[in-house]
């Protein structure tokens, strides 16, 4: 197994990343419109797998003895922003915010494939 820092740092990476969908989604429900209320369901389900995904990275942070990150990343800070601007000229319409969530899935495979390129301990989720 690689050494313990850069576990850690991986698992933090993937923390801050999972923090960044919880924002995402969380804010997804409170722009989705009520005549798409099947969207806000699946956007809540993807709130909550984040908040089990980031459980089971956190407990395993925390059996090294490290400190969990609480914090987001700066891609998904700059991309909040953006969509910020961007939703000022596209609206909040079904096509828009699923594009967006869209994006942000393809953040978080990202982030675990590279992760998985790392030599990590297995994670117990109940998904």
């Amino acid at each position: 197994m690689q050494n313990s820092n850069e576990t850690i740092e991986v698992l933090n990476d993937l923390i801050q990343m999972n923090n960044d969908r919880i924002i995402g989604y969380e804010k997804a429900i409170r722009e989705t419109k009520g005549e798409d209320s099947d969207l806000k369901i699946l956007f809540a389900s993807m709130v909550a797998e984040s908040h089990r995904m980031k459980i089971a990275l956190a407990t395993e942070v925390q059996s090294f003895g490290a400190g969990i990150e609480q914090g987001t990343t700066t891609s998904g800070k700059i991309y909040r922003a953006w969509m910020e601007v961007k939703t000022v000229f596209t609206g909040h319409n079904r096509h828009a915010i699923l594009s967006n969530c869209e994006a942000v899935e393809d953040a978080a495979q990202r982030a675990y494939r590279m992760a998985l390129k790392h030599d990590l301990p297995a994670l117990s989720v109940i998904c």
